[in-house]
């Protein structure tokens, strides 16, 4: 990161309170938010966007998120926003050729501030603040370059000024929404648990993030009454901000379902009566099955040792690992509305969309509902359904490209060479 870079992120969001945050954060909007707007950056962020001047982007085929697809198509972008799609013939902006144009990826559960330190381990004591700081900016650089061009991050305080960086175009990243911390119940009553959610909402969360349950390294056992869970979702209800809950055990996820949360996070254990309760309750879940565990395995000799990843932590994950493709598969059938998410953690940004590639390779889902996983519906978990992940004309111009149709093969959704998100072109 450039000084003048440095300065401008001070200037927007005050380096300060971003630089703490990143420093001691490691470790893991209201009902209809709005969209926010990304002005024009400097320094190569992007380009377009703004001015009289459309821009027209043809490919071979466009797939709207919403399981559509138009052949030979072009896209037009007026400023931030679609504003036509057809088959017209004659010069554009970008012509893609083969490629395939999708809406922006959603991922709607990572972590931008976890990153490995100066030796390559995760949690390093006394990392330099410049050092946190331009690791969480490349975890969100990745991440936009990956083609994920909104993403929902739960539990960082830090998020809120790198939210508005990102939005004014100081930092290259995805479009954030967020937690500013995360609800650990543990002996709190439940009126202390309504003023920890009113204090988020007082401080701009666009979500409440809380635990129902233990990490899966420690067993995902349920640590929680039926009363604090009740208290923090009935809160978030009443001050109109969705909630997203850690929870593992049948036993957790039932008790947030019977609380009125919105999302179920993980459910590595999540059996009959628990998909059960999920469906009849109408909440989306996020299982999380092909990035988050199989990036600690593969990057085992970096955490180890750094609170619960431990070995008995490791063999709790690495015996979960093979049964969470049976699990995704038993919600698939029973009609759960199932938004992508990673729950991408330092080694993971970038690489968000293996989480849709295994839900059809291992959980068994259709191609293009594994799409509309990491975009209508994503969106729509988030109440932004009407403005990002749909390719449709008044909707935010988050438009990616692939190398290949990605409903005959899937992995395309790692290929990507083109972004663009609000109208500006980040990757071409």
């Amino acid at each position: 990161m450039t000084s003048r870079s440095a300065s401008m992120l001070a200037a927007v969001c005050g380096a300060v309170l971003f630089v703490a945050a990143a420093t001691h954060g490691q470790g893991t909007a209201q009902a209809q938010p709005t969209v926010r707007g990304t002005q024009a950056g400097t320094g190569g962020r992007g380009q377009g966007r703004g001015g009289s001047a459309s821009i027209t982007i043809r490919a071979a085929r466009v797939l709207d998120g919403r399981g559509n697809t138009l052949e030979n198509a072009v896209i037009e972008v007026q400023g931030s926003k679609i504003t036509a799609i057809d088959q017209r013939t004659g010069p554009v902006t970008y012509d893609l050729g083969d490629k395939t144009l999708l809406p922006g990826m959603i991922d709607v559960h990572v972590h931008l501030n976890w990153y490995f330190g100066p030796s390559g381990r995760y949690s390093e004591r006394d990392v330099p603040a410049g050092y946190a700081m331009d690791a969480v900016i490349d975890n969100a650089r990745k991440t936009l370059m990956a083609g994920f061009t909104t993403v929902q991050s739960v539990g960082w305080a830090g998020d809120k000024p790198l939210r508005e960086a990102i939005a004014a175009g100081v930092v290259p990243g995805p479009r954030l929404l967020t937690s500013l911390g995360q609800i650990q119940p543990g002996n709190q009553t439940p009126d202390q648990l309504r003023e920890r959610v009113r204090a988020l909402k007082s401080d701009g969360a666009d979500v409440i993030k809380a635990f129902a349950s233990g990490s899966i390294r420690d067993g995902g056992k349920m640590n929680v009454t039926q009363q604090q869970m009740d208290a923090i979702c009935g809160e978030a209800k009443a001050q109109g901000l969705r909630t997203l809950v850690h929870a593992h055990s049948p036993e957790s996820i039932i008790a947030s379902v019977k609380a009125g949360c919105t999302q179920v996070e993980h459910g590595a254990f999540a059996d009959d009566a628990a998909i059960k309760a999920m469906k009849d309750g109408n909440v989306f879940f996020d299982p999380n099955i092909g990035l988050v565990l199989q990036n600690y395995i593969e990057n085992k000799d970096k955490y180890m040792g750094s609170g619960n990843f431990n070995e008995e932590g490791f063999a709790f994950m690495e015996k979960a690992v093979p049964t969470m493709g049976p699990v995704f598969n038993r919600a698939l059938k029973a009609g759960l509305r199932m938004p992508m998410g990673t729950d991408a953690v330092a080694g993971a940004h970038g690489q968000n969309a293996r989480e849709a590639i295994a839900r059809v390779q291992n959980g068994g889902q259709k191609p293009m509902d594994a799409i509309i996983g990491a975009t209508s519906l994503a969106a729509e978990s988030m109440n932004l359904g009407g403005e990002i992940g749909s390719l449709k004309v008044g909707y935010e111009a988050d438009i990616v490209a692939l190398n290949g149709d990605p409903v005959k093969d899937i992995t395309k959704l790692r290929d990507v060479g083109f972004v663009m998100k609000g109208g500006r072109v980040f990757k071409k």
